[in-house]
């Protein structure tokens, strides 16, 4: 069995955590039961890569006060400001700095705030679904992030209320004392839609850290759940994040997930198709640079009949990263008339750069639709030379070629705010 060596948290420092956040006892129970199955379960596996291998051996204290105060860091004000949002929570390390919803979406019954303050205030609501959709059973890293998690945020979407604006959130690590664990719990009710924005990024660390990240997103019959996400963590940070799912009859969940770290990160992203008719479409990319190891799942699990899902991942990698990339259809028996279709494709820009595009159709079910498509390869030399050609420099043309072969994921994007700070991350990344 492969586990931490060390757990990296006691039951005395989440009772202490417990109680400086006057948690309600449910939750505090909760949290012990956790760290106890943390003790006894095994470090998820990865395709192709072992994670006991990286480095996870700061997961920060539960206990530890990180820096919520002062002013925020430049990087992290130009993201508030060109938001612009009137429903924003801003996190620092452990604490929240911003939470405020408009004064309409108040009216009409939606939450949004942040989830420690949702446990005390909408019990009922976060005790029916916390952990519902990631139980903390599955791992050893999902019943450590149950434990510790701190932060995080709590969206509900009333029955039959349609959310025209973006809610946003923002989180941000620049303190590795403190253990910097977000949840994110999203419920859309029936017939209601929502889009909801989140950036995670990272200050100056004086040691390196793990992120263990938890989404679960709950979506009602008929509503429509637009989710988008953008990591670009440092180096120091070792980011393990799941994401996950459960969508009703008619439902709807479309990721848009930009994987822009600078250190190991591991994603899993999966919609379980529950309800008939459902649909699931995501959209990742990613880019890996320097001695950087990436390990991306999108999954889609078809239980419900006439349920469709797309997933599209476009990785660049250069230097000596490497990635493995991994999609996943799963048509469950009784799945008739399911639709699941994948691409993945990784572009490599040196020659010790790696990548593993796997296609994966599991299917028991035969009146079904089912298909994939994957390729890795290196930049043209043609097509460079082509625009060489006509009078654009190599660099200039390694550049077109990039942006063309990221554009079928970003064009797609329905935000420009999210497009724009995709192509700045995407040009820092590779050094242009």
């Amino acid at each position: 069995m492969t586990t931490l060596t060390v757990l990296p948290v006691e039951a005395s420092a989440l009772n202490a955590f417990s109680e400086q956040s006057s948690e309600p006892a449910w939750l505090a129970e909760r949290r012990l039961k956790a760290l106890e199955l943390a003790g006894q379960l095994e470090l998820p596996r990865l395709e192709k890569m072992k994670l006991e291998r990286w480095n996870l051996q700061n997961f920060g204290s539960p206990a530890a006060a990180g820096q919520t105060g002062g002013e925020l860091p430049e990087n992290v004000l130009a993201l508030v400001d060109s938001s612009k949002s009137e429903s924003l929570v801003v996190q620092r390390n452990n604490g929240t700095v911003i939470s405020r919803l408009s004064a309409e979406l108040a009216a009409k019954g939606v939450i949004f705030t942040d989830l420690q303050t949702a446990a005390k205030e909408h019990g009922d609501l976060v005790q029916q679904y916390l952990s519902t959709v990631v139980p903390a059973e599955e791992n050893q890293l999902t019943a450590l992030h149950n434990a510790v998690w701190n932060g995080g945020v709590f969206l509900y979407v009333p029955r039959n209320v349609e959310v025209e604006v973006p809610l946003q959130a923002l989180f941000l690590v620049d303190d590795a004392k403190a253990t910097f664990a977000p949840h994110v719990l999203v419920v859309a009710d029936t017939n209601s839609r929502v889009t909801y924005v989140d950036n995670y990024l990272s200050g100056e660390l004086d040691s390196e850290l793990v992120h263990t990240g938890i989404v679960e997103v709950v979506v009602k019959a008929g509503a429509k759940v637009q989710y988008a996400t953008v990591h670009h963590l440092s180096g120091r940070v070792t980011d393990l994040t799941y994401r996950r799912a459960v969508v009703d009859n008619d439902g709807s969940i479309e990721w848009i997930v930009g994987e822009m770290n600078n250190g190991d990160s591991m994603s899993d992203t999966n919609s379980i198709l529950k309800g008939n008719g459902s649909l699931s479409d995501a959209k990742v990319i990613a880019v890996g640079s320097g001695s950087q190891r990436l390990n991306f799942s999108t999954r889609a699990t078809h239980f419900g009949k006439s349920s469709e899902s797309q997933m599209i991942t476009r990785a660049v990698m250069r230097e000596e990263a490497t990635a493995i990339i991994n999609g996943i259809t799963k048509i469950e028996h009784g799945a008739t008339k399911a639709n699941g279709e994948q691409t993945e494709k990784v572009l490599m820009l040196s020659p010790k750069a790696r990548g593993d595009a796997n296609p994966i159709l599991l299917i028991d079910e035969d009146d079904v639709k089912a298909g994939h498509a994957a390729s890795v390869g290196q930049v043209n030399l043609e097509q460079i030379y082509y625009l060489m050609s006509r009078g654009i420099s190599r660099e200039q043309a390694e550049r077109l070629i990039i942006y063309g072969f990221l554009a079928p994921v970003v064009s797609d994007i329905p935000l420009e705010q999210l497009q724009n700070q995709l192509q700045a991350l995407v040009e820092r990344k590779l050094g242009q």
